[in-house]
């Protein structure tokens, strides 16, 4: 969907990899029985947020949180900041297992310096024609009440939610100290964000696309490979080192940060939450069957799709998302003059997901939820196309593994547009044909338009 991300739809080098508020993560991972999740080059997602457990594999992110018998007690006297990072360094070092090529000393911010720098590199990297047509996209989904800004929504979250960061560009660490205080949310922030440091220095995450345009769904995957790993080892981190009193530190949370997770709009915080919670069960499940060395390998076979994150299995034996061809430049011309399209782009399983779900597909009675109705995906191909005084059409082509997997999101989609702000319509293709290199009968086109002259021309040639 709308090629926005955590940090702005930055350039690789740019991306900045975050810790989010570090105790709504942990309570949504306990909590959530199921795909809740979001953050990766699009708007939308799905998942589950736990991973399968065998004996001596990690909890994904700390259930029942309690102090190992080996943590260390939160210190009761005053200690030198420069030699308690050091400390976590090479505590996260021994724990990951990754040589440290360069230790760092984090930059502590306030949150108004935190909201200032964010805002600066939000408004700069998303240029406005970019959020204008990433805002349309949800409007015109049902997912963003129309007058909304989604920039300032961004914003706000990003803020209210983002505890550290580190920026593969200058190789920096920048920790949130809302208090003012060095204490345990801070320690368990950095020791996430030096292993993001090691990641860089390991494996180039420079190299590693979380942010290309026309590929969200894939961007999405290597973002929740490297939060995932993170938000692992920093489990693991505060489980060993931290005592009682300091997880219950990190547990109280703040109550202000999670009154603006709740308002935000449910596929912005499935975009937010998913390289966190899915990425870890994602990344628990390799570590369970290899340890860190299994982790590592990952690296130099990345996830293609958010499909792999959701069902490991699928990731192991490298299941491709299936081509999904959409011409929108020829959709435009065909549309007349005063049209454009903007760059096509790749929803994926989770964020198909994420739009079913919030647009109320849950499953209830006979229904069959969202996540299921994505689950059989193959493939998908999405482009807006602007036209003149407002007009607009929107067409979502997929692919699914079977036709009965494409009946299943058919009537999962027809249920979704219910009540957008403009008119839409699902089209199935011809049992006898196929617009990709799949098989008969798998393929659903959804198309949204401002009205319903726009969408008779669409309708006339969704499936080419």
């Amino acid at each position: 969907m709308p090629r926005l991300t955590l940090a702005g739809r930055t350039s690789n080098s740019r991306r900045l990899l975050v810790a989010i508020g570090i105790a709504g993560l942990l309570s949504a991972a306990c909590g959530s029985p199921g795909p809740s999740a979001i953050a990766g080059s699009s708007p939308m997602p799905g998942g589950s947020a736990t991973a399968s457990a065998s004996a001596g594999s990690p909890v994904p992110i700390a259930s029942g949180l309690a102090a190992s018998p080996t943590a260390s007690p939160s210190p009761t006297a005053p200690i030198d900041e420069a030699t308690l990072y050091r400390q976590i360094e090479g505590q996260v070092v021994a724990l990951r297992g990754l040589p440290a090529k360069q230790y760092l000393e984090p930059t502590i911010l306030d949150e108004a310096q935190l909201r200032v720098r964010l805002e600066a590199q939000f408004r700069a990297e998303n240029p406005p024609a970019e959020i204008a047509a990433s805002q349309a996209t949800l409007v015109a989904m049902g997912l963003l009440p129309p007058g909304t800004s989604l920039a300032d929504l961004y914003v706000n979250l990003l803020g209210s939610q983002v505890a550290g960061y580190y920026d593969p560009s200058t190789k920096q660490i920048f920790v949130v100290a809302r208090t003012g205080q060095i204490g345990a949310i801070e320690q368990v922030t950095f020791a996430h964000e030096f292993t993001h440091a090691l990641q860089d220095q390991n494996f180039g995450l420079k190299g590693i696309t979380t942010d290309t345009v026309g590929q969200g769904d894939r961007s999405m995957a290597h973002l929740a490979l490297i939060e995932g790993d993170a938000s692992l080892l920093m489990t693991q981190w505060l489980m060993g080192h931290l005592d009682g009193a300091g997880i219950a530190q990190i547990m109280a949370g703040d109550p202000a940060a999670q009154a603006q997770l709740d308002a935000t709009p449910p596929f912005l915080k499935d975009q937010l939450l998913f390289p966190y919670l899915q990425g870890v069960a994602f990344v628990s499940s390799i570590w369970a069957q290899g340890g860190w060395a299994a982790v590592d390998r990952v690296f130099s076979r990345l996830p293609a799709s958010t499909q792999q994150i959701l069902h490991p299995d699928k990731y192991a034996t490298d299941e491709q998302p299936v081509s999904v061809p959409l011409d929108a430049p020829a959709i435009a011309a065909r549309l007349g003059a005063g049209w454009t399209a903007t760059p096509a782009d790749t929803l994926g399983e989770f964020q198909i997901g994420s739009w079913l779900r919030a647009r109320g597909v849950t499953g209830a009675g006979a229904g069959i939820s969202g996540d299921t109705a994505a689950a059989g995906w193959g493939g998908d191909r999405y482009a807006l196309i602007d036209g003149p005084s407002g007009a607009y059409a929107l067409v979502i082509r997929t692919t699914w593994d079977t036709a009965a997997d494409a009946t299943e999101f058919a009537t999962a989609a027809i249920q979704a547009v219910r009540g957008v702000p403009g008119v839409a319509r699902v089209v199935r293709a011809a049992s006898g044909t196929a617009t990709s290199a799949n098989a008969p009968g798998r393929d659903v086109s959804v198309l949204f338009a401002s009205d319903a002259g726009i969408l008779d021309r669409l309708a006339a040639d969704a499936i080419p």
